[in-house]
């Protein structure tokens, strides 16, 4: 449930804050949230999930990569 509510929210301050949002902090938070989410869809043998969270991990790290104007 943790990882739901932060997935909720971080893209709840996007949508508020447009522009202006912390994309840093919200693609750290959403790693975060996937990690979470991933793990807890592995214990539950859920394989749908794990796949699906697992490509958001990647993605997050895509996104912090872009939002450090590391990758270009």
């Amino acid at each position: 449930m943790t990882g739901v509510l932060m997935r909720v929210f971080s893209f709840s301050l996007v949508s508020w804050l447009g522009p202006q949002s912390p994309f840093m902090f919200v693609w750290i938070f959403n790693s975060i949230d996937a990690v979470l989410l991933t793990w807890c869809a592995a214990l539950k043998r859920d394989s749908a999930y794990t796949v699906l969270n697992g490509f958001w991990i990647l993605v997050g790290i895509v996104g912090i990569l872009r939002a450090a104007n590391i990758l270009h």
